[in-house]
């Protein structure tokens, strides 16, 4: 599984590659599924560029994005986006269109509650796991854990030097996961770091201009549809690499 990440939090500042309104998210989806890229995780975004949880702004990118594409569509529920732990729940309550899945963070104040109304009404949870944080520990001790669709370990280290140990010290935090499937990516620096190291664990992982604006060869980034192309090729070629340790990371 290599999921496609469309935009994240970047902006138009960050060049004309990230995907903004509806009509460009769309459009890049497609691209990038037609590249290999077997799942889709957008931030919706307001006609200002920021992060946003409204209905009124979810509603037409989902639509949009699934016209274009048979894959399942997530969805951020980031704090950043409205920081108010019951402010948050209450937009997640108010969503008219539902998205295949949404990530939510576990160290984010007001996790079990948007986790709890998510699975009530049939929408599928990625946990999201940073390292440097203390969602691992919430995650282990959480009644919810066993319940979502995967752990969506985040990597927030962006030195390529570095970002590799900083993974294995996330899934070993991670352990068995409550059982659920793994996917590892990065960020920035350490983005191709640690989706080679997904390769040679059997995890799935993701790609796109969320995560970096640059190709392993230092290259900018025109398109997620560029990203998901090579990260497959990495991917693939790290995999019958395999990796010694892989069975005790993955907590198997």
């Amino acid at each position: 599984m290599v999921q496609v990440c469309l935009n994240g939090r970047r902006t138009a500042a960050d060049g004309a590659a990230v995907p903004m309104s509806p009509r460009d998210l769309a459009r890049s989806a497609a691209e990038a599924v037609a590249a290999g890229a077997t799942s889709v995780h957008v931030h919706p975004k307001t006609p200002c560029g920021h992060d946003s949880l409204s209905p009124r702004v979810l509603a037409p990118a989902l639509e949009a994005i699934r016209a274009r594409v048979p894959v399942p569509v997530g969805v951020t529920t980031g704090a950043w986006a409205e920081p108010d732990p019951s402010a948050r729940l209450a937009r997640v309550r108010s969503w008219s269109v539902l998205p295949d899945f949404a990530s939510v963070n576990w160290h984010e104040p007001g996790t079990e509650e948007v986790v709890g109304h998510l699975l009530s009404v049939g929408v599928d949870v990625e946990a999201g796991i940073w390292s440097g944080t203390g969602g691992a520990r919430r995650f282990a001790v959480s009644p919810l854990g066993p319940r979502v669709l995967r752990v969506l370990a985040e990597v927030t280290d962006p030195d390529p030097a570095t970002a590799e140990a900083s993974a294995r010290e996330l899934l070993a935090e991670l352990g068995s996961a409550h059982g659920r499937p793994v996917l590892l990516h990065g960020e920035e620096g350490g983005t191709w770091p640690v989706l080679r190291l997904a390769g040679r664990l059997g995890l799935a992982t993701r790609i796109g201009l969320e995560d970096t604006l640059l190709l392993p060869d230092g290259r900018q980034a025109v398109s997620n549809a560029l990203l998901v192309a090579e990260a497959r090729a990495w991917y693939s070629a790290d995999a019958c690499a395999g990796d010694g340790n892989s069975g005790a990371e993955q907590g198997s």
